[in-house]
Formats: structure tokens, sequence, C-alpha cells
């Protein structure tokens, strides 16, 4: 339990048997990487009608029995689906998007799902954003309503998003 009151349920994808992976496949072999098949929701629920967080670790039971990371972004997407959120907030290290990188004025506030994929077949989206935009359009595909990317730097980022016009992160959107 935190100083102001929260409490939190640690769990771990694989042991507690929430994320149940693949082996990656790919070119060269990625050794215990997986793409997640399936989410098991039940534990996670359960946590939260006790009004706790649920952390949940990147990792997945693939079924030889072994742990498979995940990406991150990629298990807050699926889960939050498997959950059938409203929405979904990955808080990084960046802004948000941007048509150029380099310049701040550049910041994208909101986008849809077609923006977002001609953004990254354009090669503006690069490098780490890739995952994080792929994970937001995948969660609104399988039904979730909105999403965001927001810098968790910013001191109140989350509140300023959601209950501001102009929000601080980008929202993708359908």
């Amino acid at each position: 339990m935190s100083d102001i009151g929260g409490r939190v349920a640690g769990l771990n994808g694989r042991s507690d048997g929430i994320i149940f992976t693949e082996k990656k496949k790919a070119r060269i072999d990625l050794g215990y990487v997986g793409d997640i098949v399936r989410i098991d929701q039940g534990v996670i629920s359960s946590e939260l009608e006790k009004h706790k967080v649920a952390v949940v670790l990147p990792m997945g039971l693939g079924p030889d029995g072994k742990g498979y990371n995940v990406n991150a972004d990629e298990a807050a997407s699926h889960i939050a689906a498997a959950l059938g959120a409203e929405k979904l907030v990955l808080l990084t290290n960046v802004k948000g998007i941007m048509r150029n990188p380099d310049d701040p004025a550049s910041f994208i506030s909101a986008i849809n799902i077609k923006e977002a994929r001609e953004l990254m077949r354009d090669k503006v989206i690069q490098q780490g954003m890739i995952p994080k935009v792929d994970a937001c359009i995948e969660a609104l595909v399988s039904g979730v309503k909105k999403t965001h990317i927001i810098d968790a730097r910013i001191p109140h980022g989350l509140l300023l998003e959601i209950f501001t016009d102009q929000g601080v992160g980008t929202e993708i959107n359908h």
C-alpha cells in the first residue's frame, strides 16, 4: 500500500497465467521472444474488483511451457482489449507523435488509424514509436475506443491529456 492509499497488485504475465504466447517467427532466432496469442483477464479482473491497480510483467507462457518476453506496449494493448477498456494510455519519455522529431512545432495532438499507418509507411514514425503506435492501432481495432501516447515526465500529464481540449500527448482514434 502506498503512502496515499493506492493499492497495487504485481502480476507476472507468465506465472499468473495472463499472457499466452508463441515463439516469435523471424529470419534469425530471437531466443525467448514471443508473440501474444491470448490474454486471460481473470486474474487482472479479480484484482481490479479489489480496487487494486494491476501491474503486469510482460512475460508470456508458450505452449512448450517456457517463458517468452513480449513487448510491454503490445502486452498493454492486448490486455486493454481483453478487459474491454475504454482507453489505452501509453506513458513514455517522448511528447507523442511528431512529423519531424527535431521540430517541437511538428507535434501531432490527434490522429486516426489511417493517418498513423501512412506516417509509418512514409517513415515519419520510426524506431521506438513504431511499437507504441502499432499497439494503439491494435487496441483500437480490437474494441478500445481511444488511445493516447503521453510523455510521463510532464507533471499531471495524464490529467492534462484527458481533461483539457488540447491535451499534452497524441490521441490516436478511429
